[in-house]
């Protein structure tokens, strides 16, 4: 039996496409998952492999979309090679029921990791360029520094922490983070 496994890692991905290819692979079940594939516990994946039995093999749409890291591929397809369960990928030509597959599939994973890698390392290089120059990432501040100087002096004069919190329009936890309390 074939047993699909679709993943996206972020909302404005879409499963259809991958679905899609299962199906027209020959997929009887596909089982899917919305998060990130550095995550472990991915109840689709769990379930798919639940559902496989010797001779049985997972498919998945690409090698990224079982997991990022050649470590835990690896031993996921040593996992089902112990237990006689074939893998492919289908937009990767991979096949581990054969030894070119097999092989292949061992390059590959090597490949999709060393990807990641360069990734990673571009986006901590790029956010060291942009540290430099005085840029900060994330969300602004929600108390500025004028929030913050309302904040104290209607707090010296009396005002309740949960009404200057409303008036500044900030949760009285955001007020504490900024303004501890005394």
């Amino acid at each position: 039996m074939l047993i699909g496994y679709a993943r996206i890692s972020t909302v404005d991905q879409n499963l259809a496409l991958q679905k899609e290819a299962l199906k027209k692979a020959g997929c009887e079940r596909i089982y899917e998952d919305e998060m990130s594939g550095t995550k472990d516990n991915r109840r689709g994946l769990n379930k798919a492999l639940e559902m496989l039995r010797e001779n049985d093999t997972l498919v998945v749409w690409k090698l990224d979309r079982l997991g990022r890291s050649v470590k835990s591929l690896i031993e996921l397809v040593s996992d089902l090679n112990a237990k006689n369960i074939n893998f492919k990928s289908l937009t990767d030509s991979i096949d581990t029921s054969t030894p070119s597959g097999r092989f292949f599939f061992n390059v590959m994973a090597s490949l999709a990791q060393m990807e990641r890698e360069l990734i990673v390392e571009r986006t901590t290089a790029g956010l060291a360029v942009a540290k430099k120059k005085g840029k900060i990432g994330g969300r602004k501040r929600v108390m500025t520094d004028s929030k913050l100087a309302s904040a104290k002096r209607l707090l010296e004069t009396g005002v309740s922490p949960k009404d200057v919190a409303k008036d500044l329009g900030v949760s009285i936890a955001t007020l504490y983070r900024w303004i501890p309390a005394t």
